[in-house]
């Protein structure tokens, strides 16, 4: 019984792994621009085309609250072989992705 366990554990450990291509991506374009206080915005494309961008900015919601508000998106190609890309916003209404394949309420 504990063969068999030890044998379905590295089985599932191998199906979950990701496919060679996966794990040899890296990156091929980065770009960094630390605002300091003000924010921040980077991008970024790997070699499996996986690419993210975002920018954030400081803004005031009111006396001595100020938090930065997120600006981004990122695109990955799917199992199906389309490209899916979600664009978003963190602010004070919270986390609000956008996407072609994402349900609307």
């Amino acid at each position: 019984m504990k063969l068999f366990v030890a044998f379905a554990a590295i089985l599932a450990v191998a199906l979950a792994a990701p496919p060679q291509e996966e794990r040899d991506a890296h990156i091929v374009k980065y770009e960094n621009d630390n605002l300091g206080l003000d924010g921040y915005r980077f991008q970024y494309d790997t070699s499996n085309q996986i690419r993210r961008q975002e920018e954030a900015q400081l803004k005031n919601f009111g006396e001595d609250i100020n938090a930065l508000v997120v600006r981004g998106s990122y695109s990955y190609t799917g199992d199906d072989g389309q490209v899916y890309t979600v664009n978003y916003i963190a602010d004070e209404n919270g986390f609000q992705p956008e996407a072609a394949h994402i349900p609307r309420a």
